[in-house]
């Protein structure tokens, strides 16, 4: 579509806009509502303000006053309305007599639609009779109007297209830095190596905000480490005796020598797949290596495309790589150890791509759902004589020096829980027992009140400190006539930790969740006896649609020979309506 049909469309609105206003628009009262993703490190409170300031501009001179907001942080335009929890919230409250407020403001189109969101939300708005008010259309939204669709589909592919466009240019910028320039694209450096200043920022702008660039450097304490288990590998030592010698020494795995990031790890041990990883990682050949990762949007349910799509990260074929021209850090292996370490992994079957036949892929209820009673992490699913089992070998791979009294296998079968599982969701969920369940679900939400702290932040806090306290002993250092270069180089180091610190506790802020009343809980069970007959005649996935809507967890002590069950509603499932197939 030219400017000039689209200049035309708004000219139209905005002329009978005018033509059909009344004084019943006056005083009317707004529910605002606003976006913001911190992908690109855009400011959420600057963000809201402008919106706001966009939307109350347009409903002020009818007499509208704003008397609620619904502002979605840190959540991407691609989310429909429903997987979005303030927008979920705002559909919720239109179905509410009592809402509050008679229409809806927007500060931007772009921000609130993406694609065909609109025509998939405006029938809503349509049915309890609340207006949309934007102001690319100079007021509310006539949804008998072909113009104004037209309008707000074009604002849709706009918003669709410009997420592309940046998409393709970041990613063209970055694979010519890597290659190019052997630039350090950001992330934590990998073991072995930590992060040094490379000097001011290339853009100007970036630069007089104090932005500086970062390179890779050998860490004294753990470069060794990785020159150590390359040697032990070329010396025919396997993953598990390395991580055994590993830990017999005492020497701190990835996950023990950076507790601050990896606050979801025991670091009791070095695990094979931790020395796994670092003889497969490129980097330490001294190039610079990019795109060894991707993110791909997955359709959530292919059977509901309105649902939308969820990020997987998925492993780039190898020829994908983006290697840098030139040697961009101290290499730590020559580049023939490291070709040999990969010939030797590919002849012992890890890594080989050739005959090996594709395993097929099988569905297993409780994925991720079921926990080791006795070291607490997930265990794994897995297939013996076509039946479903999950185990936990944490012995196997992990060398721990007798820190945990765990068998080396730890099995159970999935056709010895799920019976009695259904059993008990259905006692739960009778209808003569709802309220009660629901009362207990309620009870049994950890407490999100002003003192409790989530885990990200008091994680990022002591990041925080940690660098506080550091840059006190610089300034120091400084004011004591140390090298200047130095200790500016060591300064914007530990700035730029700091930074992502205070970055990572404001996103984990911003994301905290809610606690849920009786009735958020009663909506996201959604429809109970369709979820009881799911739970009697459905196939799997519907079966295991419910266990994680119910956000179940399960807790197996082989000891005992019990399985603890748990259910934690979440926030975040709040308007999302829980679809079940197959026994309905």
């Amino acid at each position: 579509m030219s400017r000039a049909v689209l200049t035309t469309l708004l000219s139209y609105r905005l002329t009978t806009s005018r033509l059909t206003g009344t004084p019943a628009e006056a005083h009317r009262r707004f529910a605002f509502y606003g976006r913001v993703s911190t992908e690109d490190q855009q400011d959420p409170v600057a963000s809201r303000n402008w919106q706001l300031t966009r939307a109350t501009g347009l409903i002020e001179p009818t007499g509208g006053i704003i008397v609620a907001e619904f502002f979605d942080i840190g959540l991407s335009r691609s989310l429909p309305w429903k997987r979005r929890p303030h927008a979920a919230r705002l559909l919720d409250a239109l179905a509410d007599p009592n809402r509050g407020f008679d229409a809806v403001v927007i500060g931007e189109p772009q921000r609130a639609f993406y694609g065909n969101q609109y025509s998939l939300t405006m029938p809503v708005f349509s049915h309890y009779g609340v207006d949309l008010w934007v102001p690319e259309v100079g007021g509310a939204i006539d949804p008998e109007s072909e113009a104004h669709d037209l309008i707000m589909s074009v604002f849709g592919g706009m918003s669709k297209g410009e997420r592309t466009r940046v998409k393709v240019r970041v990613r063209t910028a970055m694979t010519s830095q890597a290659k190019i320039e052997g630039r350090f694209l950001g992330g934590r450096p990998p073991y072995g190596y930590r992060l040094a200043d490379a000097g001011p920022h290339p853009n100007p702008g970036k630069a007089a905000d104090g932005r500086r660039l970062h390179k890779l450097e050998p860490d004294p304490a753990t470069a060794p480490v990785v020159r150590r288990i390359f040697a032990m590998y070329l010396a025919n030592n396997g993953y598990f005796a390395i991580a055994e010698a590993l830990t017999r020494d005492g020497i701190p795995s990835p996950s023990a020598a950076d507790p601050a990031r990896n606050p979801h790890r025991t670091g009791e041990g070095w695990a094979k797949s931790a020395v796994k990883n670092i003889l497969s990682n490129p980097r330490y050949t001294g190039r610079q290596v990019w795109n060894k990762q991707r993110k791909d949007e997955v359709l959530l349910d292919v059977n509901d495309v309105a649902l939308g799509y969820e990020t997987r990260m998925r492993w780039n074929d190898k020829t994908s790589w983006v290697w840098s021209d030139t040697i961009a850090h101290p290499p730590l292996v020559t580049v023939n150890d490291f070709e040999l370490a990969q010939t030797i992994m590919a002849a012992s079957g890890r890594g080989r791509t050739g005959n090996r036949q594709r395993k097929v892929r099988r569905h297993y209820l409780l994925r991720g759902l079921l926990l080791c009673g006795l070291c607490g992490r997930k265990m794994q699913s897995h297939q013996a004589h076509e039946t479903a089992y999950y185990r936990c070998r944490y012995p196997n791979e992990y060398a721990l020096a007798n820190h945990v009294q765990h068998p080396r296998n730890v099995y159970v079968a999935e056709r010895d829980i799920i019976p009695a599982l259904d059993n008990w969701l259905l006692t739960a969920f009778a209808p003569h027992r709802l309220t009660d369940t629901i009362r207990r679900l309620h009870a049994a939400q950890p407490d999100t009140g002003p003192g409790v702290v989530a885990p990200e932040i008091t994680a990022a806090n002591k990041i925080i400190a940690a660098c506080d306290a550091k840059l006190l002993q610089y300034r120091a250092i400084a004011d004591a006539g140390g090298d200047p270069a130095t200790v500016a180089a060591w300064m914007a180091e530990v700035n730029a930790q700091r930074a992502a610190a205070v970055t990572q506790r404001d996103q984990a802020a911003a994301q905290a969740p809610r606690r849920l009343t009786e009735d958020d809980i009663r909506h996201l069970v959604g429809s109970l006896d369709d979820i009881r007959n799911t739970l009697r005649n459905a196939h799997h996935q519907a079966k295991s649609n419910v266990y994680r809507a119910l956000r179940l967890a399960l807790t197996y002590n082989p000891g005992q020979n019990k399985i603890s069950v748990e259910a934690k509603p979440d926030a975040d499932y709040c308007g999302v309506t829980v679809r079940v197939r197959g026994g309905t």
